[in-house]
């Protein structure tokens, strides 16, 4: 026997001799069952009420026939699949419920498969699953706004200093930042919307490719669903997976975009910054030193959402360079990376929004903060714009200059910019003396004055802060209505689906 013959012996004997092999069936087949037992068996069965429905409707299938199969569908024991391990006897869940349904109704059972396949019925289960997970998503992203908008009138007034290229750069305040990422966050529900219209379109007539040459009703399939739409291609219904790619690039981005404010976060609950304190549920204390209160909320924050980026950007590569084909690239393997990805981000949002209600934020250290700084004196450069009728250019070369004055005197705020100093340096640029008097000059300089004559939309005003905040509370309203909207056509549906099951066992 040669060495060759013997590796292979040795294989069949550990890895059986007919299909599944013991390898196969450990790491696809086991793993593709749990998942679809866990997540697939309502809508599986709310698809084949729906499937016979319309067979009976058509005149494909009889009506004694419909309340025979109808009787079957009724008997199947969805909590039975549920907690039953993969069997080796059935390829996949389709086929283990399909051979049950023949063993209760008789060999009519095989009809339900009438002018359908396991590819645009797969497709189908994967599109009603991702939806509503992707509502349950965009609910718990406008909770978070919810709680960001909350804080964000809650610091109107909380003056602290905006960063540009990591440096001190402006005077601005706690709810203009805030502002920004509920702003951000309605960017991301918006996309989340577009990619929900993408997602909730049926499949279903679609067969295995090329539809199918009985008469049924791919509208009426489309309604019995709640799918809004049809993918009007049958070769598009079963190979497209654009619908999984823009769904996993727009919850990569979301994680992207939370996962910067929670580097924010992370920085300024450093002691050396000291901007807010988390609440104790939030942190964590140290095995060895005692004074320490880790901020592991916000750690673990960044740390789940760059595996939401990952197991994201795990769909996008599976869909690469994959043939535009049905395809198992596209299904039982990657699915769930899309679902696992959505369910962290969801528990992210809520952990987020917890620990920023209940931090407690250093007004007092982040106005000292402001105060102490050169942040302030872009305003004033304004300020000699309007007060002394000389160019921005020249403003801004009179204060550059007092800074220099300053900081080689090491000098490190704007408690030290005297009105005399800046009116030495402006006769030395403009040749004349300052008109504006020391009172206006002093009360430029402080960084309240900075955000409040910052009126112009957008800015940081509290006026001009209260009335964005008061339109992002409209505009909540509208994001709920359309959760609400699509919900309620889901659940419609699956009412009346329940219904047309309980007339076939009357």
């Amino acid at each position: 026997m040669t060495m060759f013959e013997d590796f292979r012996n040795k294989t069949q004997l550990e890895d059986g001799m007919i299909f599944p092999s013991n390898i196969y069936r450990k790491i696809v087949l086991q793993p593709a069952y749990d998942e679809a037992k866990k997540n697939f068996l309502t809508i599986m069965l709310q698809i084949n009420i729906a499937h016979l429905k319309m067979l009976e409707e058509q005149g494909l299938v009889k009506k004694d026939e419909a309340k025979q199969i109808g009787i079957a569908l009724k008997k199947i024991d969805l909590n039975y699949y549920r907690l039953e391990d993969y069997s080796p006897q059935y390829e996949d869940l389709f086929f283990r419920i399909e051979n049950k349904l023949i063993e209760l109704a008789g060999d009519v059972a095989g009809n339900l498969h009438i002018g359908r396949s396991r590819n645009d019925m797969g497709i189908a289960i994967y599109r009603m699953t991702l939806r509503k997970k992707l509502l349950l998503l965009m609910r718990e992203l406008l909770t978070l706004r919810d709680d960001l908008i909350a804080a964000a009138e809650e610091h109107i007034d909380t003056i602290m200093i905006g960063y540009t290229h990591t440096q001190q750069a402006q005077p601005t305040t706690f709810a203009h930042y805030l502002k920004a990422v509920i702003d951000q966050l309605e960017r991301d529900f918006e996309r989340m919307q577009h990619v929900y219209k993408t997602v909730n379109r049926s499949s279903m007539g679609a067969a295995a490719l090329t539809t199918t040459g009985f008469n049924i009703s791919r509208e009426r399939m489309r309604d019995l669903l709640a799918f809004d739409d049809i993918i009007e291609n049958a070769w598009d219904a079963v190979a497209g997976a654009d619908y999984i790619a823009e769904a996993a690039s727009i919850v990569q981005l979301a994680a992207l975009n939370l996962g910067r404010t929670s580097q924010d976060f992370l920085l300024w609950a450093t002691q050396e910054f000291n901007a807010f304190t988390l609440a104790s549920p939030y942190v964590q204390i140290s095995s060895i030193m005692p004074q320490k209160r880790n901020p592991v909320s916000i750690e673990h924050t960044r740390s789940l959402l760059s595996a939401v980026v990952g197991d994201a950007s795990t769909v996008l590569q599976m869909v690469h360079n994959t043939p535009f084909g049905d395809i198992v690239d596209t299904e039982d393997d990657m699915q769930p990376y899309l679902w696992r990805a959505i369910d962290r981000l969801i528990g992210i949002y809520k952990l987020f929004g917890s620990l920023v209600v209940t931090m407690d934020v250093n007004k007092k250290k982040l106005k000292n903060r402001a105060e102490n700084s050169f942040a302030n004196v872009t305003e004033l450069a304004d300020t000699l714009v309007r007060s002394e009728g000389i160019s921005f250019r020249q403003a801004h070369s009179i204060v550059s200059k007092c800074i220099k004055v300053l900081l080689a005197h090491g000098e490190e705020s704007l408690a030290s910019l005297t009105w005399g100093l800046a009116n030495t340096q402006s006769k030395l640029i403009t040749g004349k003396e300052l008109t504006i008097s020391e009172e206006d000059f002093y009360k430029t300089l402080k960084p309240e004055s900075f955000v409040g004559v910052r009126t112009l939309l957008g800015g940081p005003a509290p006026a001009t802060m209260k009335a964005a905040l008061e339109r992002s509370k409209l505009n909540a309203h509208d994001f709920y209505e359309w959760i609400r909207l699509k919900e309620s056509s889901i659940i419609e549906a699956e009412k009346e689906l329940t219904a047309f099951l309980e007339e076939w066992n009357q």
